[in-house]
């Protein structure tokens, strides 16, 4: 078989791929998320089946203790989230109010200074600023909500995610050795070498970023809870969580946290400290953990998390986001292997110069 034959043929199945993809999204959600609990939980089955373990108990040993984890951290942290939460329904209105007698009054000396034409300017640039973003929102959020939740509720998603992890877990090596036999025998090495990098690349940033939302949230969370900042438990784990995404997490934080110590104390002390208590940790964030647990050799750029993580979620909604991080490990990885490639090849360097003495 020619080149370009098998090119043809690859892509093909990539076009059968995507179509089965986008075709199948909104059932794929408990098997995606059964993938990736599979994925990153297989280095602890390997242990355990190195100690001397079968690879039937490592896995159940695996994810019995994993199960046990999130169902201890969902029973000691529900009643503190679910109590601040119901506390910040009731909190809203008076909020709302407060922020409504401080600023409104501030925003109409603003307005009354500007010229009408600039004033007219301002409103129709906010005007349609806001309606860009809020279509915006609402088309990743129905996306979302079409694609994950909507159709497969949580009772589906806590039954059918476990059988298919706990399948996954048990014939990983298995499976990975049979994907080993199909690769085509030319290409063998190179495939391995670059499905070698993109295994890297991600288990370095997944694994690393998770761990700094852990430490980011519970520093968060215990900060703003001991200055005694209404609602800091939800808002620090909130911003722990949202950090998965470059930035997102600390400036969602940041803005809800001040937002709220603005309205309740009364002393411009407090809210320098809430503010510090951010500003701390986006240094310890960037400087610390960032660079020890994540590593700047990982290849993905936050630029190119955020839009891979803004396009999943625009087009295969949920499935989309959970896919968005391996899917930019892969073109990461692909596009330098590319960029190598192009580099060492006659594109780049010009045709070979003529050898001494030939005409």
């Amino acid at each position: 078989m020619t080149a370009r034959r098998q090119l043809r043929f690859w892509l093909i199945g990539l076009v059968v791929f995507l179509a089965a993809l986008w075709v199948l999204g909104d059932v794929l959600l408990p098997f995606v998320a059964g993938m990736a609990i599979a994925y990153f939980l297989d280095p602890v089955a390997d242990r355990l089946e190195r100690a001397g373990a079968a690879r039937w108990l490592a896995t159940t040993l695996v994810l019995v203790g994993f199960v046990l984890a999130l169902v201890a951290a969902l029973l000691l942290l529900a009643p503190l989230i679910q109590a601040q939460i119901l506390e910040l329904l009731d909190t809203l209105p008076h909020i709302a109010a407060w922020f409504r007698e401080s600023l409104v009054p501030l925003a109409e000396r603003v307005v009354r200074s500007l010229s009408p034409d600039d004033l007219e300017r301002l409103r129709a640039a906010a005007g349609e600023f806001a309606g860009d973003a809020v279509g915006w929102v609402g088309r990743v959020a129905r996306g979302v909500v079409a694609g994950g939740v909507a159709l497969f509720d949580v009772l589906s998603l806590l039954f059918i995610t476990p059988v298919v992890a706990f399948y996954l877990l048990r014939d990983w090596d298995e499976m990975v050795a049979r994907i080993h036999g199909w690769l085509p025998r030319q290409h063998a090495p190179v495939i391995l070498a670059q499905v070698a990098e993109v295994d890297r690349t991600l288990a370095g940033f997944v694994r690393g970023q998770a761990t700094v939302c852990l430490i980011l949230g519970l520093f968060y969370a215990l900060a703003l809870s001991l200055v005694g900042l209404e609602f800091g438990l939800v808002i620090g784990l909130l911003a722990g969580l949202l950090s998965f995404i470059p930035f997102v997490g600390s400036l969602f934080g940041f803005a809800g946290s001040v937002g709220i110590a603005l309205f309740q104390y009364d002393t411009w002390v407090m809210v320098a400290v809430v503010a510090g208590i951010f500003l701390l940790g986006q240094a310890v964030e960037g400087n610390v953990l960032t660079p020890r647990l994540v590593g700047g050799k990982v290849g993905l750029h936050p630029v190119w998390v955020i839009f891979a993580l803004l396009a999943g979620g625009s087009l295969f909604g949920f499935v989309g986001v959970l896919l968005a991080v391996p899917v930019a490990a892969v073109i990461g990885v692909l596009a330098r292997f590319a960029l190598g490639q192009y580099l060492a090849s006659r594109y780049y360097t010009g045709p070979a110069p003529p050898a001494a003495g030939a005409p």
